[in-house]
């Protein structure tokens, strides 16, 4: 029997952008995050992975992009 246990999953921001459209929630502009997490297993990275994630500038809210 296999059994990987993670000790954690790092994030850091690598950039923002500001994205087009208003917030439903206070009307603030909308900025755009590129994450890069990184699982680790005993602190070795086992993958990296990059997400982009919207939050409103003003009430700081993430944002879910519905297409």
């Amino acid at each position: 029997m296999c059994l990987v246990v993670v000790c954690d999953e790092q994030e850091r921001v690598v950039a923002t952008y500001q994205a087009p459209g208003r917030c439903p929630y206070c009307g603030g502009g909308v900025v755009a995050a590129d994450i890069e997490s990184a699982p680790r297993l005993c602190y070795v990275p086992l993958s990296f992975r990059v997400r982009r994630r919207f939050y409103c500038s003003l009430c700081s809210r993430r944002l879910v992009n519905v297409a």
